[in-house]
């Protein structure tokens, strides 16, 4: 297709626009469709006046770079056989020197991970509210309708939602990967796409070879650690408002389910701001943690910017029933 019809077909994506945001740092080189313009002059004397002579003026346009960056964003995430709509966040972002539009496709089809994870339908979201997960008004990606047109250094964040197949072991790991390819098209860095770039130039493309993905990974557990937090407010004058001087009591339950083990489980509380933790405050299961580093499983850590209660809980599993950590601080 022409670089006019490219772009021009593409107007209706307004809608993304609360997705779509700058980023510095990425674009190469000065603005597609510019023109670098260049006159000489010779400076000379006849019969002792002064002439000067200028060249003809020599007119370059530069052309457009064609170029994207896919990132993710998600941690690997855990889950279990049969799961659906699992997501992925990643970031794509245009980091050539023009508008250009892109095409977005999933590749659930490494060869190196343990499973192939579904790509779900729709598997492509665009994250709209900024949540990183999907949500009620993240809207679907429909190739073809609204593939994303982005400026020079603007992102778009991208949610790939997946199905868990089932039959799965415990640390199986399954990778899916986010494509993205410029719509004027693909090739080795040089690829010469003429006429075809912003205001009719010529589109190049460059390092990235306009075509660049990037991969998240799911890795089956069959073991769940969830943490519950409560908090109680007790004041000065035996009321419970949240005043300066009352103490908040914090309860967080610990729990495990499924047939697996938790290893190696950490907890960890920042202290929050405007308040003060409380001095030989910390229990697990009713039992007094001291503030120190000692023998016992729990501590509160001043090595950071913020104070932090830390609890080693050690490898749990489901038979060992809720872990029961209580703290207090003070409001300032």
């Amino acid at each position: 297709m022409t670089g006019f019809l490219k772009k021009s077909g593409f107007l209706a994506i307004a809608a993304l626009l609360s997705v779509i945001s700058p980023v510095s740092g990425f674009a190469v080189g000065t603005t597609a469709g510019t023109d670098i313009s260049n006159t000489a002059s010779v400076n000379y004397e006849l019969a002792g006046t002064p002439v000067t002579q200028q060249s003809n003026t020599v007119v370059i346009t530069v052309a457009e770079t064609l170029d994207v960056a896919v990132v993710l964003q998600s941690p690997q995430r855990t889950v279990s056989g049969g799961d659906t709509n699992v997501g992925l966040l990643f970031t794509v972002t245009n980091t050539g020197n023009g508008n250009e539009v892109f095409v977005l496709s999933v590749d659930n089809t490494d060869p190196a991970d343990d499973f192939d994870p579904l790509a779900a339908t729709p598997s492509i979201y665009f994250d709209t509210d900024g949540s990183g997960d999907l949500s009620v008004g993240d809207q679907p990606y429909t190739p073809g309708t609204n593939d994303p047109l982005l400026a020079p250094d603007a992102s778009v964040a991208i949610i790939v939602l997946n199905d868990i197949p089932t039959g799965l072991n415990n640390g199986d790991v399954g990778r899916s990967a986010l494509v993205a390819a410029s719509a004027t098209g693909t090739g080795a860095p040089g690829t010469l796409f003429a006429g075809q770039g912003d205001n009719g130039v010529d589109a190049v493309t460059g390092t990235t070879t306009a075509l660049q993905q990037a991969s998240g990974e799911y890795i089956v557990s069959d073991v769940t650690l969830n943490a519950l937090k409560a908090s109680t407010v007790i004041d000065p004058f035996g009321g419970n408002s949240p005043v300066p001087g009352a103490t908040i009591r914090y309860t967080i339950t610990v729990s495990v389910t499924g047939t697996g083990t938790a290893a190696a489980a950490v907890f960890n509380d920042a202290i929050p701001a405007n308040t003060n933790y409380t001095d030989n405050s910390l229990s697990l299961n009713a039992a007094a943690l001291s503030d120190q580093v000692d023998g016992d499983a729990g501590e509160l850590d001043t090595s950071g910017a913020v104070p932090a209660v830390i609890v080693r809980l050690g490898d749990l599993t489901e038979a060992d029933g809720d872990q029961i950590i209580i703290f207090e601080v003070v409001i300032d």
